[in-house]
C-alpha cells in the first residue's frame, strides 16, 4: 500500500490588513499616469475620487476624474463629516470623501488616495497608519517642462504651481516614502510603488485602521 504523505500545516497563518495609501507630489508629477499604470498592472485597490468645487475640464469626466460639485455641496460636506480631509488649492475646494474610504477597507480592500501635500498632512493625523509617498521628479527642470506641456494653465497660474511645488518639496519628511518618476520610465516608478505595498504588507506590527 502506498503511503501517503502528510499536507503540510503552515507555521503562521496571518491575516492580511488593508492599507490605506496616500499617493502625493507636485502639480505635474504624474501622480494620475501612476495610478493609471497601478491598474493596468494587475494590483487590486480602490481608488478614491477627489470631490472638488474646481471648473471640470474638456477632457475630463465627472464621477471618473473628479467628483465635480457646487460650493454650497462642498460647505455641505464639510459640515455633515462626510469628509476625511479638505482644503483650498488654487482657489478651489479639494476633498476626499470618507464613506468609500470605510467601505473599501471594511471589506478588505486597499485604497489609494491621490492628494496635495496639505491633503496627505491631514489625513496622516486622522488616520497615522495611513502610507504617506510622495511621488517627485528627477528635477525642478523637467516639472517645468511637464506643466507647460499640459496647456491647461495661464502664465500666472504656471508660476504659482511652480511656486507651491518649491515650497511642496520642502515638506519631504512629512512622508514615508519617496518615489522619483522620470520621464519615460513610468513602469519604474509603478514598480517602486508596488514595491513599498509589499513592504508593508511584510510588516510584522501593524494596527487595524478604524474610521
Amino acid at each position: 500500500m502506498k503511503e501517503t504523505s502528510p499536507k503540510t500545516q503552515p507555521l503562521f497563518s496571518l491575516p492580511e490588513q488593508p492599507l490605506l495609501i496616500v499617493l502625493s507630489g507636485p502639480s505635474g508629477v504624474g501622480k494620475d499616469t501612476v495610478l493609471t499604470r497601478l491598474k493596468e498592472s494587475g494590483y487590486s485597490f480602490e481608488h478614491i475620487v477627489t470631490v472638488t468645487t474646481r471648473p471640470q475640464r474638456t477632457k475630463e469626466r465627472n464621477d471618473v476624474d473628479y467628483h465635480f460639485v457646487s460650493s454650497e455641496k462642498f460647505q455641505d460636506m464639510v459640515s455633515g463629516g462626510e469628509l476625511l480631509e479638505w482644503a483650498t488649492v488654487y482657489g478651489n475646494w479639494y476633498g476626499v470623501p470618507k464613506e468609500p474610504v470605510k467601505q473599501a477597507l471594511d471589506r478588505g480592500q486597499d485604497v489609494i488616495v491621490k492628494t496635495d501635500v496639505q491633503g496627505a498632512a491631514t489625513i496622516k493625523k486622522t488616520v497615522p497608519e495611513a502610507i504617506l509617498i510622495f511621488l517627485i521628479p528627477p528635477s525642478g527642470e523637467e516639472l517645468d517642462i511637464r506643466l507647460k506641456q499640459r496647456h491647461t494653465e495661464s502664465s500666472f497660474n504656471l508660476a504659482l504651481r511652480k511656486k507651491i511645488a518649491d515650497e511642496e518639496m520642502k515638506q519631504l519628511s512629512l512622508f514615508d516614502y519617496i518615489v522619483v518618476n522620470r520621464q519615460g520610465e513610468v513602469a519604474l516608478a509603478v514598480s517602486d510603488v508596488k514595491a513599498i505595498i509589499k513592504a508593508e504588507k511584510c510588516r510584522v506590527n501593524f494596527s487595524r485602521i478604524a474610521l
